[in-house]
């Protein structure tokens, strides 16, 4: 295992066993090759041989602290996607699903539609100033003009529909 450690991060190691069962010291990769990195370790500033050190509280310590931040940012992301898919069944119902909703829930679900509103007006800004410069196409005259009068309507809905595949595709991973 050490072999494979000083071969992956390209770092000189030894390892000194002492079992409280086994009288006999194992010694890795060899003692000319301890005495060598213990030699190499000793020469080194104080500061240098204890700078990335750790006990087995220390290690714990932090890796207690990483855990508990990874935690805390995926119980977010959890809520995040809870409060998606709530603002979407209240958008599919036209009212507020539930009657049993906490204040908290509604605060936090008036930020999620104002954050996606924000999205929606930034991704169309970039879209208006993306094609400032270019002339948009013209439709020809006939193809323009209001046969029925439910054109006008069908390419309002068509917009809508465009920008809401667009704003699902941008939070599905």
């Amino acid at each position: 295992m050490v072999d494979e450690i000083t071969t992956l991060c390209g770092v000189e190691a030894c390892v000194l066993i002492y079992g409280p069962y086994d009288p006999q010291l194992e010694i890795w990769p060899s003692p000319h090759g301890v005495e060598k990195v213990l030699s190499k370790f000793k020469e080194m500033p104080e500061f240098l041989q204890s700078k990335k050190m750790l006990n087995q509280e220390t290690f714990l310590k932090q890796r207690v602290l990483k855990v508990k931040e990874q935690l805390i940012k995926q119980m977010r992301d959890n809520r995040e996607k809870e409060m998606t898919m709530y603002m979407f069944e209240c958008l599919y119902a036209g009212n507020i699903v539930s009657n049993n909703t906490f204040k908290a829930d509604l605060n936090n679900l008036s930020c999620m539609i104002d954050m996606n509103l924000k999205h929606i007006d930034r991704r169309l800004d970039n879209n208006i100033n993306s094609q400032v410069g270019f002339e948009m196409p013209q439709l020809p005259p006939q193809a323009s003009a209001s046969q029925n009068g439910h054109e006008d309507e069908e390419i309002l809905f068509r917009n809508e529909v465009n920008l809401e595949n667009e704003f699902w595709s941008n939070l599905l991973p």
